[in-house]
């Protein structure tokens, strides 16, 4: 320990030396180095003679500093370079978990120095010319990220970093032609605009490379083909899925089932997949045609589980019936039904030689069967509650259960006997597999972890947390390097076993978020988003519960019922779907609209809803038979926003025709028009007492009209281009605002007002582009903003200030720069380009990057390739065979 010490000191100390140098003297010597072709930097700075020749270098360029201070500054340059050398920040991985404190420490002592960040950004520039300090260069770039350093536009040509991580590197129009990267972990970087000729990347780590998306509601089962190529999952979304375990890239979707899948299960030749279902049946698919091959009904409950026998020639299934069924797979016949268990078999596991089958049930018990005579072997008791999950080691001489006692027992199959109890899991455990080498026991539970466990010790090895909800279902990959979990937050993640690092993840937005809105308990804010999902958030820990996936195009607005109980979304696709919170299903889809449906708002009582639309119309609809009850038609433009009075006597809406209607709901009348706006009227809200309501234009002003007489009680300016969003606070007293203005310049703020005195309150500035939807919180305390820069923003309303993860836990958002943008590269196809993202998710970014030949590598070999075309990449050998 105290060496590490020591040893940490003096490199904080060595970094010390450099803080006096002339920053502008690092990018000359660079200069020099790179015209005079320099290979071994130090070898030349060591020799006088260079020395001085470097001096006069430095001198004739024009640089207005006295002799004697270059002679120092070079000195200086020389002497640090000799030290970290011979260091271990010039032979270990400072980005390893080993080296943390090291690097905390050091990042917090010169984080504040800008002599030392540009040394840091010479050392990794070195690397283009000395292979000596490639290691050095490549800690460099690593503390370079950690520190938020801004990256943007800068030439990285030919650098050369290896071991180390730049997660979340904000890479946005750099030049890296010629760069060579060899395992580094890129994960969430942003490459929009780069220039990328000839890289030579290899080795590549990345956790967005498997984005298992596709499942809009729990993964209840994976599953491993026998060759570890391909995963099966199985959903309450009714569907099975097949993906490609290297790209991450779904390859097929098994369709033919209405109800949901509970289990999923490969044959040992790969070729088929049962699974179990809600409708009581089990069905056997072909894998490679994706067509079902068989419907095995004899159960008379939901199918909980299934699994084939070594063989593949026999089936086993359990049931909510209390019942396990063996079935002939190449007959489809039900070969016995195995009775014992006096309530629900959740899970069934075949010994590795086929001659047993363990079973586990919600009456506490496990039990053994002997296969060929259809006899109850043996009953294992000690679990305290029910028994959730079984399964073999691959000697067969063990059995691992998982239980809702919160417990995983160890049993020796020949004695029945317990043999250890693992305790760890703080909630149920769902889900028990063993490593194919029978060292290593992965466990699932509702405390949302993964649990690693040595079989031999019954130690815990290591906790993956990640996942958001229920892990229900872990399955180790054939050569045990990958373990698959899934989840009821709808992901499916794959883990590194032996770095225990999340490979991948499915969450978030990846476009711009269109409209945000709080549930009435004020526990979960929904955003509907221009990526065409719906994402539901837990406000206190800033994690997506889950993701709604229906809609065929952007989704414009989403609106809570007032019971929290129904979610609407309105979309370009012209339909409104209503959502139930609890389950995520959706209720209904709404169709009458015959162009985009702009705004949707639940009436107080929740039984109508009133949508806006760019066909120029208003619709209302019964919330309960999902009928249209009327339709509104004096607009002469699009309706941008509806809005309900709290008595729900009266509708606002907003038009692109510049003026504000008010309607009698009940005799589906326009009561008045509201004139005054210059142009498009983008928003409407009323004040919680009903008298008020404020509207936000295309003229960049906010109006406040007397609901009563119609008249205009006050205008505020303030905004500097459109105002989008305006929301009431709960108490009435303060009115939000969101406007926009394109990158790089303008108003993307979001305003606070006094209504009272008509008085701006506050400026709330952050968001990158068009703030497009603002919404209180249920206590006024939070005020939630969606924008065009793809992020949702929260902000403390009383001290009116970002909520950052220094103040709440939201954890992996982007620190801010302020420079300004750059047009550096001449060779950038658009400037229309996310340059800073705000999110709490990874995200790897490459839209315009410019590719030209190289090579881009994972460490398991496969081609990033596809993955920078999904991104928006463009390769310029494909304009090439285009243009011939």
């Amino acid at each position: 320990m105290q060496s590490s010490f020591q040893q940490k000191e003096v490199l904080t100390d060595i970094f010390a030396q450099v803080k006096d140098v002339e920053e502008q003297i690092f990018g000359v010597i660079l200069e020099i180095f790179r015209k005079e072709k320099i290979q071994d930097c130090i070898q030349y700075l060591s020799d006088k003679g260079n020395q001085r020749h470097l001096e006069q270098q430095i001198l004739q360029r024009g640089v207005n500093y006295k002799q004697y201070d270059v002679r120092n500054n070079v000195k200086q340059i020389t002497n640090v370079l000799k030290k970290l050398k011979d260091h271990d920040f010039n032979n270990k991985n400072y980005s390893s978990e080993l080296n943390y404190l090291s690097s905390s420490s050091l990042i917090n002592s010169i984080k504040y120095n800008k002599q030392i960040i540009e040394f840091l950004v010479f050392l990794v520039q070195l690397t283009s010319l000395d292979t000596i300090l490639i290691q050095c260069g490549s800690n460099s770039l690593y503390l370079l990220v950690q520190i938020k350093v801004d990256l943007r536009n800068k030439n990285f040509q030919k650098i050369r970093i290896k071991n180390t991580e730049l997660v979340e590197a904000n890479f946005v129009r750099c030049n890296l032609s010629g760069s060579e990267l060899d395992n580094v972990n890129i994960s969430g970087i942003n490459l929009n605009g780069a220039q990328l000729f000839n890289c030579k990347w290899k080795n590549i780590r990345i956790h967005e490379l498997n984005i298992l998306d596709g499942h809009f509601s729990y993964v209840n089962s994976v599953c491993f083909s026998p060759d570890g190529a391909t995963l099966a999952s199985g959903s309450l979304d009714k569907s099975i899925r097949l993906w490609d375990v290297k790209s991450g890239q779904q390859m097929a979707k098994l369709d033919g089932q209405k109800h949901n899948v509970r289990s999923v299960c490969f044959s040992p030749d790969g070729n088929t997949l049962a699974s179990g279902n809600d409708d009581n049946s089990i069905r056997l698919w072909d894998v490679k045609s994706g067509q079902q091959k068989a419907k095995l009904d004899g159960h008379s409950e939901t199918v909980c589980s299934v699994c084939f026998s070594p063989d593949g020639n026999a089936l086993a299934s359990s049931s909510d019936d209390n019942s396990i069924r063996l079935w002939d797979v190449n007959t489809g016949q039900q070969k016995a039904k195995l009775d014992g268990h006096t309530s629900i078999v959740q899970s069934v596991c075949f010994s590795p030689d086929g001659n047993t089958l363990a079973s586990g049930s919600d009456d506490n018990s496990i039990r053994l069967w002997d296969v060929q005579t259809k006899k109850n072997k043996a009953k294992l008791d000690g679990h305290d509650n029910w028994v959730i999950s079984v399964c073999f080691s691959p000697d067969g001489n063990t059995l691992a259960s998982g239980s809702l006692d919160q417990s995983i027992s160890l049993w020796d199959v020949k004695t029945g006997q317990q043999k250890a109890k693992l305790d760890g899991h703080t909630s149920t455990v769902n889900s028990v597999c063993f490593s194919p080498d029978g060292n290593t026991l992965a466990s699932g539970s509702h405390d949302k972890s993964i649990r690693l466990w040595d079989v031999k010790t019954g130690l815990q090895k290591a906790k993956l947390d990640g996942h958001t909800s229920i892990v229900q279902s872990v399955c180790f990959s054939p050569d045990r390097n990958t373990l698959a979990s899934g989840s009821h937050d709808m992901s499916i993640r794959l883990w590194d076993v032996k770095t225990q690092q999340q490979q991948a993840q499915l969450d978030g937005h990846t476009n711009d978020v269109n409209s945000v809105c709080f549930s009435p308990d004020g526990n979960t804010l929904a955003s509907g988003s221009a990526d065409q999902s719906i994402c539901l958030w837990d406000v206190k820990s800033g994690q997506q519960k889950a993701k709604l996936d229906n809609h065929t195009t952007d989704v414009n607005s989403v609106c809570f019922s007032t019971d929290g109980n129904t979610l609407a979304s309105s979309s370009e696709d012209n339909s409104i779907c209503l959502w139930d919170f609890k389950s995520g299903q959706q209720k209904a889809q709404l169709d009458g609209h015959t162009n985009d449906v702009n705004s949707v708002c639940f009436s107080p009582d929740g039984n109508t809803l009133a949508s806006g639309s760019a066909d120029q119309s208003i619709c209302l609809w019964d919330v309960k038979s999902g009928q249209q009850k009327a339709k509104l038609n004096n607009h002469t433009n699009d309706v941008n926003s509806v809005c309900f009075s709290p008595d729900g006597n009266t509708l606002a809406s907003g038009s692109h025709d510049k003026s504000i209607r008010l309607w009698d709901v009940k005799t589906e009348q326009q009561k008045a028009q509201l004139n005054g706006h210059t142009h498009y009227v983008y928003s409407v809200c009323f004040s919680p007492d009903g008298n008020t309501l404020a509207s936000g234009s295309h003229d960049k002003s906010i109006r406040l009209w007397d609901v009563k007489t119609g008249q205009q009680k006050a205008q505020l300016d303030g905004h500097t281009n459109d105002v989008y969003q305006v929301c009431f606070s709960p108490d009435g007293n303060t009115l939000a605002s969101g406007g926009g203005n394109q990158f790089g310049g303008g108003d993307c703020s979001i305003r606070l007002w006094d209504i009272k005195t008509g008085q701006q309150k506050a400026k709330l500035d952050g968001h990158t582009n068009y703030v497009y939807s603002v919404c209180f919180s249920p206590d006024g305390n939070t005020l939630a903003s969606g924008s065009c820069d793809q992020s949702i923003r929260l902000w403390d309303v009383q001290n009116v200030k970002e909520i950052t993860s220094a103040d709440k836990n939201y954890s992996n958002i982007l620190a801010q720069f302020k420079a300004p943008l750059s047009q550096n590269n001449p060779l950038s196809l658009s400037n229309n380009i996310t340059i800073i993202r705000i999110s709490q998710t990874l995200l790897f970014q490459a839209q315009g990057a410019l590719i030209f030949k190289g090579d881009f590598i994972n460490y398991q070999g496969y081609d990033l390739r596809q993955l920078f075309k999904s991104k928006g990449s463009c390769f310029l050998e494909d304009l090439k065979e285009q243009q011939i």
